[in-house]
């Protein structure tokens, strides 16, 4: 059904326009939260090629709905099949797709501010490869919003459609002797230089809704948070910053982008089934059947994008010198054990602290500073293609990559891999070694990449269990930071039907706000409390088994201190204060068993396989390395 709400009015003085948008169902009386959607950001003039920036709009413009999407497969988001709900369970948005059309965002902010009132932006960059958009419920800025609100420091919440899969990447000579003769620069990249219109186009109208321009926060998950990294080393970013500070959350980076010539020998290999060569035969595909083309990149090198010698600046090329160490005693054998052990050791009171002294104001050229981490088991993404593997496979396919002995048995004793590996260990084992080699690793790459330009960082590792599914995983963080997915036994959590231009129904507010629970975990709860009190009238569910190890519930205390700990954190960074003691390498762990709070350097090597990445990692090389979890993660059957 279609739900009856009030509409705000926002006349914009710089456009010249009348934007009408609505109070956001989250809102109340005392928190007034407004929602503009679907507002036309850039506008793309052919198929793959560079879009325009929009700044002409009529004199009265509907902001009360959600805009198309860029075409996609016809499936649903991999958040939503990630956090592991019901299809009864997921609210029902139904967006059109259009790739001319696609480039619009939402902006959700706090209601009574005006253009002199300077509210720190925070724009999302969406995950999801080929799938997904900006405008999912998951992403919704209500709840961060209304959070913001609350604790003293609000922002305005920006999230933003672009064009993704093989209409943001295809590149080849033809298509980029195309785009000169259009007068674009370079080939490819069509949905980061969109990300880029939209931060120009916040940079330029957002006061208008109360923002402040010069302080806009950049963050994104997985291959969202990818397109960050991407940004961050781009000749744009270092010429004409357009955002202040980046949080980088579960990167899916790729190391080594390919130039077009490479680009399109891969298009052509993707598109050999269409019969499609030539630019014009290109662009008369149809876009339903051009959404199912997969390539296997995200990012062009085309000589104009990235800044020179971004690859050596994040990962420094391979000591030939450098030797391989013997395999290492691993010692924990099992991710959990270790995340376990190391919260165990680490538990201790520990009041965090909600303002920190301000980050002294540095240049952002190409130096903002960075808010970076990863999750427990964000390997889980490739779950169902990993366990496919049989041991003798997985020796013979290593030892084909490697073609060095030495190497494949580095790997293969440093994850305890091996022919007798039964199916559930090994399955185990590869995601480690995925997860290793695609995420946790290289976002130490980055980090040690920024520190040694001289930006400030600060590190967290997130390994609580998800709420909806017991256990740490791939995008768990989202259902915390954003607040927006319906949890078992929550009273408001009944998912209500809705079409694109309905709003999210309402549990983040109940959630946050419900009586008894709610005062309980309104305070700050030090570890040794969480211990001692009775937590399963909050529960969620029963304890659960997987892999062999006992879950814990994940209660309403626990999800609410993570929860507020991780919104807190990310606010206070986009107000452009410290958002936690960083100094000595400390880290800040979010899980598990709902523990929060900053810890050492030494907690963060039993948290995360450090020496393994030292000791074998580095020494083999990310091109090498990445190329092996590829494969893994691709499945025995499918060979790129």
């Amino acid at each position: 059904m279609i739900l009856e709400r009030s509409h705000v009015i926002l006349h914009h003085s710089v456009l010249g326009t009348t934007f009408k948008g609505i109070d956001h169902p989250i809102s109340t009386t005392d928190v007034p939260i407004h929602q503009f959607r679907g507002i036309k950001y850039a506008s793309v003039p052919a198929r793959f090629r560079q879009s325009k920036l929009v700044t002409s709009y009529p004199s009265s413009v509907d902001a009360t709905r959600h805009g198309p999407i860029c075409p996609q497969p016809d499936r649903e988001s991999l958040e939503q099949e990630l956090i592991g709900l019901a299809d009864s369970d997921i609210p029902r948005q139904i967006f059109k797709r259009d790739e001319f059309e696609c480039l619009n965002l939402n902006i959700t902010c706090p209601a009574g501010h005006h253009r002199k009132s300077q509210v720190p932006v925070m724009v999302w960059i969406h995950g999801g490869g080929n799938r997904g958009c900006g405008s999912s419920w998951i992403y919704d800025g209500g709840a961060l919003v209304r959070k913001s609100v609350c604790i003293g420091s609000p922002i305005i919440m920006v999230t933003i459609n672009f064009r993704i899969g093989v209409f943001g990447v295809a590149a080849n000579m033809q298509l980029a002797e195309d785009n000169r003769a259009a007068g674009d620069e370079g080939v490819g990249n069509y949905g980061l230089r969109d990300q880029r219109q939209a931060l120009e186009w916040v940079n330029r109208f957002i006061a208008d809704f109360g923002g402040d321009p010069t302080n806009v926060t950049l963050f994104g998950h997985s291959s969202g948070a990818a397109d960050i990294v991407a940004h961050l080393y781009s000749n744009a970013n270092l010429t004409c910053p357009l955002f202040t500070r980046a949080i980088v959350q579960s990167a899916i980076i790729e190391h080594n982008p390919p130039e077009p010539h490479s680009a399109g020998w891969q298009l052509s290999r993707a598109l050999a089934p269409l019969c499609a060569s030539s630019v014009a035969q290109l662009r008369a595909i149809d876009p339903e059947t051009l959404a199912n083309v997969n390539l296997p990149f995200r990012a062009v090198d085309d000589g104009v994008f990235f800044r020179k010698g971004f690859r050596d600046l994040l990962f420094p090329p391979l000591e030939s010198e450098e030797p391989i160490k013997a395999p290492l005693d691993r010692g924990l054998t099992s991710l959990r054990f270790a995340i376990r052990k190391a919260a165990s050791k680490s538990r201790s009171p520990r009041p965090v602290s909600k303002r920190l002294p301000a980050v002294p104001p540095i240049s952002t050229s190409g130096l903002q500073p960075l808010l970076i981490g990863d999750c427990a088991c964000d390997s889980s993404l490739w779950l169902q293609p990993v366990r496919q593997w049989a041991a003798p496979a997985v020796v013979r396919r290593l030892r084909a990559i490697c073609q060095s002995i030495t190497k494949s048995s580095a790997l293969l004793n440093a994850y305890e891999i091996g022919s007798h590996n039964v199916t559930e260990d090994l399955t185990d084992r590869l995601l480690e070694l995925v997860e290793d080699a695609r995420i946790a690793w290289p976002t130490e790459c980055v980090v040690q990449a920024a520190q040694r330009t001289g930006r400030q960082v600060w590190r967290y590792v997130f390994d609580q269990e998800g709420p909806t599914q017991g256990m740490p995983h791939h995008a768990a963080d989202l259902v915390y930071l954003f607040d927006n997915v319906p949890l078992p036994l929550s009273p408001s959590s009944s998912p209500t039907a809705f079409d694109d231009d309905e709003s999210l129904p309402s549990f983040p507010s109940s959630r946050s706000t419900s009586a008894g629970a709610g005062e309980i975990f309104s305070k700050v709860i030090t570890p040794d409390e969480l211990d001692l009190m009775d937590i399963d009238k909050f529960s969620y569910g029963s304890e659960s088994s997987f892999g062999g190890w006992t879950q814990p519930v994940v209660d309403e205390l626990m999800y609410a201190r993570v929860r507020d700990a991780m919104q807190e954190r990310w606010i206070t960074f986009a107000q452009g204060e410290r958002p936690w003691d960083n100094s000595c390498g400390k880290v800040y762990v979010f899980g598990p068993e709902g523990e929060t709070g900053e810890r050492s350097a030494g907690i963060f090597g039993g948290r995360r396989r450090q020496k393994i990445w030292e000791e074998v990692l580095k020494p083999l090389g990310m091109t090498l390395v990445q190329k092996v979890a590829q494969e893994l993660s691709n499945g025995p059957g499918l060979r790129r």
